[in-house]
């Protein structure tokens, strides 16, 4: 029996409300770097631009974004979640970002939690995210995947990959096999574009390979550095399992290193895991990034004030980033791609892999 059919309605909604209570808090940090701050933007003093001729806009899977910067996805299948998918939602909606939905795995065993996951109503023209476990996606048909996307009015779907958090979940998941042949699968008969998604150990040269051959264009690094969803699943488990966490809780790619990899296959990457500034997004875009994503921190904005508070965060991030354009002379994203860099500590080491 599938792990999507065998874990029960109840005890997948009381995992997601201990998710949401985890990630509230500095707890379920990495303990390691995302090694962004491995990258030095080349500072220009006459940057020849008034600030408001900076334009911080990208496209990304068809639609235009005011700046590059995804709310990733984070929650579902409970009833704090519809709260907090609603409200960021519509934040997303009023500065023209992304929004990405958490695992939609609870509709598949309790399809009345689809509620919890349509934000439509809130965002009816932004771009939304679906998301899936590539192992779930593994035992349906294409046809039952195109009807949760569809149920949620998404425009595209993250397959995430997770199997170091489901090694230490009690009940998680143990067989990975079948996952290349699941992405080039829906890559070929979904009908809206796929995008690959780590949830916090990152991606490394053969993964970026294997989704590239697959079909793949855009790949969710979720890199070492951010949220450690093994370290989360570490304080909820128990025994053997819970030590295996506290060995594991570090485990994986940095985020800055993830989207080199990304890069260097062809993939388009959305820099997530361990994203804190606008500087952030700067420095991954110079790495090849196409945006940035944020999620535990921004969540956490929105326990400690609400609404406001998520949106006073990316007021802040939106203003770091348009500074350091200006600060490296860029004029738009392209160019800030095209920005002198340099590269050092263990960054570089990372990139030695081949």
């Amino acid at each position: 029996m599938s792990q999507c059919s065998s874990m029960s309605h109840d005890n997948l909604r009381e995992r997601k409300a201990d998710h949401l209570d985890l990630c509230s808090t500095d707890a379920v940090a990495s303990r390691r770097r995302t090694l962004l701050d491995d990258v030095r933007l080349m500072h220009q003093s006459l940057p020849e631009l008034h600030l408001d001729e900076v334009d911080t806009s990208v496209t990304l899977l068809g639609k235009r974004l005011r700046a590059p910067i995804v709310i990733a996805g984070m929650t579902g299948g409970h009833e704090r979640a519809a709260e907090i998918n609603q409200a960021l939602a519509a934040v997303a909606e009023e500065r023209s970002l992304a929004f990405g939905l958490g695992s939609q795995r609870a509709m598949l065993s309790s399809p009345s939690a689809a509620w919890t996951y349509r934000v439509r109503e809130q965002a009816p023209t932004t771009l939304v995210l679906g998301n899936l476990g590539v192992v779930q996606a593994r035992e349906l048909s294409t046809a039952t995947i195109a009807k949760l996307v569809k149920d949620v009015g998404a425009d595209a779907l993250c397959l995430h990959m997770n199997p170091a958090q489901e090694l230490i979940q009690a009940g998680g998941d143990r067989d990975f096999r079948g996952g290349v042949d699941t992405f080039k699968r829906l890559c070929a008969e979904l009908g809206v574009p796929i995008v690959a998604k780590e949830t916090g150990n990152g991606i490394g040269p053969e993964t970026a390979r294997k989704l590239r051959l697959a079909g793949v264009h855009v790949v969710d690094v979720s890199g070492a550095g951010g949220t450690s969803w093994v370290g989360v699943e570490t304080l909820r488990a128990q025994g053997s399992e819970r030590d295996l966490g506290q060995t594991l809780w570090d485990w994986g790619v940095p985020t800055a290193p993830s989207i080199v990899f990304a890069r260097r296959e062809g993939l388009l990457p959305i820099a997530t895991g361990g994203m804190q500034t606008g500087l952030d997004i700067a420095r991954a875009i110079a790495l090849g990034a196409i945006a940035g994503g944020f999620a535990r921190n921004l969540y956490m904005a929105f326990v400690q004030e609400g609404r406001g508070g998520a949106e006073a965060f990316l007021d802040r991030v939106e203003r770091e980033l348009r500074a350091v354009m200006l600060l490296c002379g860029a004029r738009n994203i392209d160019q800030l791609r095209e920005t002198p860099r340099t590269l050092s500590g263990e960054l570089k080491e990372w990139l030695d892999f081949t």
